[in-house]
Order: C-alpha cells, then structure tokens, then sequence
C-alpha cells in the first residue's frame, strides 16, 4: 500500500511538531537549570553571610565579656591573696599568744612552785572526778 501525499504531510507536520515541542522542552529545562543554579548560589552567598554575621556577634560577646571576666579573675586572685595572708597572721598571732601563756606559766611555775604543784594536783583531782561521773552515768 502506497503512503499517500496527505499522510506523509501530517508525518513532516507532526515530526516537525514534536522537534519544535522537543526544543521548547529543551530550551525550558536549561531555563529551569539555569534559575536552580541561581537559586544555588544566591542561597550559598545568603547562608555565607548569616555565618559571617554569627561569627561577628559571637566575636563581639567575647570582646565585651573579656573584660569583665579579666576583672572577675584578677578579684578572686586578691581575695585569695587576701586569704593566705589572714591565716598567715591568724596563725601567727595564735604561735604568739601560746608562747606568751607558756612563758608565763614557766615563769609562774619557777616562781611559785609549791601553788603550782597544789593546782596542778587540784586540777588532776578535778579531771579525775569528772571522768568518774562521766563513766558512771554510762
């Protein structure tokens, strides 16, 4: 059977059709391509510049708080100076005050030796007795 004229028209037509059809596809696709790549890259400069900006502010708190915690560091070092140094006099002052009472009672004792054998017996005694009582409420 013989492909009349008529149909091979409507061939080239649709052929041509579908070429056309095929092109605008194409053409469509490299337009879509070429906004996603935009997009892309607007969306890359964007998240760029947010982590810039992030970094700046967290810069920034650091720059602002580093005084501060310099002052705070440098305060706790003076109190703890100021500590050492307290329990330095407190412990001299306390060596002080025991070797005063040992000079005294040695001196007492060189002095007096007869009362300082009755209080010491008296205080033994005391000590005694309350031991005693403390044993026996047990």
């Amino acid at each position: 059977m013989p492909i009349s004229d008529k149909t091979t028209k409507h061939f080239d037509q649709a052929t041509k059709e579908a070429q056309e059809a095929l092109h605008s596809a194409k053409e469509f696709a490299d337009d879509v391509s070429a906004t996603a790549k935009e997009a892309m890259k607007t969306s890359r400069a964007a998240a760029s510049n947010a982590f810039d900006k992030a970094q700046e502010g967290i810069q920034a708190v650091e720059h602002e708080l580093n005084p501060s915690i310099n002052e705070l560091a440098a305060k706790a070092q003076e109190i703890a100076l100021r500590s050492i140094n307290f329990c330095a006099d407190s412990s001299e002052r306390a060596r002080r005050q025991l070797q005063n009472a040992t000079e005294v009672t040695t001196r007492y004792v060189v002095e007096q030796p007869g009362k300082s054998i009755l209080l010491a017996a008296a205080a033994g005694a005391a000590l005694a007795t309350a031991l005693l009582m403390g044993s026996r409420r047990r």
